[in-house]
């Protein structure tokens, strides 16, 4: 994945410039590895007071919130064509119809949420821009998540580089596992209907949606 962690220290320009770069280029190429990437940098500083440590971590978060809201831009200005590129066939057009009924039913919430969700996140920020999901709400809630999703991740580095202050690989695959057990367990609740329970907003009731997106839906740009 990377040659060598030594080259994302807190002295290396490599490091600012991949807590940007992949964190944004994500959202509209889900192989690279951003979350891998800001894990390792913080394997990579673990044990480190220095002050750019913050500046790192508010990169990974600018880079993911640019990410999403270039992706929105996206779907939101080229909807027929990339609805065509990133979410045709059978398997982009479920991901497309989980991501439209998602929305409708969980609104801001699942854009936090789907930065956690294995390829849940290009789905929901390109669908969010198909259909007009409000703007000021979807830069609000990538605000949220691109915040919680880089401390979350680059925390995560930090706990495997302090357990393995020696063996630094071991460390970010320590941090690697957290990861994937988290997504795990956040699939787990989706798929069994308990996240739907936890995030139902009480007094209203289930199902009823969010104001104006499925209207939008219907026609959205591209269409």
């Amino acid at each position: 994945m990377f040659a060598d962690l030594s080259a994302l220290a807190i002295s290396s320009p490599a490091s600012y410039v991949v807590a940007v770069a992949l964190p944004a280029l994500d959202a509209i190429i889900p192989v690279l590895p951003s979350e891998a990437a800001v894990i390792g940098l913080g394997v990579a500083t673990a044990g480190s007071a220095d002050p750019r440590i913050a500046i790192l971590i508010m990169l990974a978060a600018a880079g993911a919130f640019a990410g999403d809201n270039l992706a929105y831009l996206l779907g939101r200005r080229y909807g027929g064509p990339v609805a065509r590129r990133f979410l045709s066939g059978e398997r982009g057009s479920r991901r497309r119809a989980w991501a439209e009924r998602a929305l409708d039913q969980y609104g801001a919430r699942l854009i936090i949420a789907c930065r956690f969700i294995p390829g849940g996140r290009t789905a929901v920020t390109l669908t969010s821009g198909l259909i007009g999901f409000p703007r000021r709400r979807f830069v609000a809630a990538t605000s949220c998540a691109a915040v919680i999703w880089a401390g979350y991740a680059f925390f995560l580095g930090r706990i495997g580089g302090k357990v393995f202050e020696q063996r630094p690989w071991a460390g970010l695959l320590l941090g690697l596992a957290g990861a994937v057990a988290i997504s795990v367990l956040i699939e787990i609740l989706r798929r069994t209907g308990i996240w739907h329970w936890l995030t139902r907003p009480r007094g209203r009731p289930a199902g009823s949606g969010v104001p104006g997106v499925a209207v939008t839906a219907r026609r959205g740009p591209g269409r």
